[in-house]
């Protein structure tokens, strides 16, 4: 019964997630199909959420390097404690 319901929920999210055509038209060409509501304002919308991707993948990488070599020689550290509990 959760697959039925698993199944439905990611079937009908991937339906809202399609623009409609009238937003489509309002997009630029990069972001057609992919987004509702107006465009960018400004090239400045474009760094902005171009900053925050980077952002958001530097912080994503740093944390993934740090949780598997957390670089503590301590093995009463909070880190150890953590990755060497199973």
């Amino acid at each position: 019964m959760k697959k039925i319901y698993l199944a439905a929920a990611l079937m009908f999210t991937g339906i809202y997630a399609i623009a409609c055509p009238v937003c489509e038209r309002q997009q630029p060409e990069m972001l057609r199909g992919i987004t509702h509501g107006a465009g960018p304002d400004s090239s400045w919308d474009y760094i902005i959420v171009w900053a925050m991707v980077i952002v958001v993948l530097l912080s994503l990488g740093f944390s993934i390097r740090w949780l598997v070599r957390p670089g503590e020689q301590s093995d009463k550290h909070i880190k150890t404690l953590i990755l060497n509990n199973h």
